[in-house]
């Protein structure tokens, strides 16, 4: 399969197996190249989901159908679908990989929008998000019995949520993150 001649009209050969490159191309031309498959790469689990949602309305016996055309296991191929049907392309980010969004797919549209928002804005990582979100779901949950109210004055506000934003996190994470570092190492005596 060619993917297309580079600006010097040498071919690139795609291979499953391997890609094939032209002696000494221009160094703008091997980072197109680079970025081109990226976006192959980034992009292929929601054409995946996308093909799949689609072959759910159109033909019967879909994933079994699937998995004899990708060679990719049934689990895999649910997780695509399940996760781009969570996500209508309208509200899938760009900037983010399938990834970000599939550690979401799980909560509401509005959380799901509100964390994207923040990883977007801070440029976290897959891990740095699930890491957010692990944390802000066990500070958003109550305890049983209590929950926990804090009254400080706007000074305290405003230095915490400085030093919130110098960590790239909002306001409660960051909160949330000095109580936990606090309580695994508690000052001695």
């Amino acid at each position: 399969m060619n993917s297309g001649p580079t600006s010097t009209a040498r071919p690139v050969l795609t291979k499953r197996t391997s890609l094939a490159l032209p002696a000494r191309i221009p160094l703008e031309d091997w980072r197109g190249i680079g970025q081109h498959i990226s976006a192959i790469a980034e992009s292929s689990a929601w054409w995946l989901g996308d093909w799949l949602i689609y072959g759910q309305e159109e033909y019967p016996d879909r994933y079994r159908r699937a998995i004899e055309e990708t060679g990719l296991d049934y689990q895999t191929l649910r997780n695509y679908a399940w996760v781009a049907r969570r996500f209508p392309p309208a509200r899938r980010r760009a900037a983010l990989s399938f990834q970000h969004h599939a550690e979401l797919a799980s909560l509401t549209a509005g959380e799901q929008d509100e964390w994207l928002d923040r990883a977007e804005e801070f440029r976290w990582s897959r891990n740095e998000l699930r890491n957010r979100v692990r944390v802000g779901r066990r500070a958003v949950k109550p305890a049983e019995d209590a929950r926990l109210r804090v009254d400080i004055i706007p000074d305290q506000r405003q230095r915490w949520q400085d030093a919130a934003a110098t960590a790239e996190q909002d306001l409660l994470t960051w909160i949330v993150s000095v109580l936990d570092e606090a309580a695994a190492d508690p000052p001695v005596d």
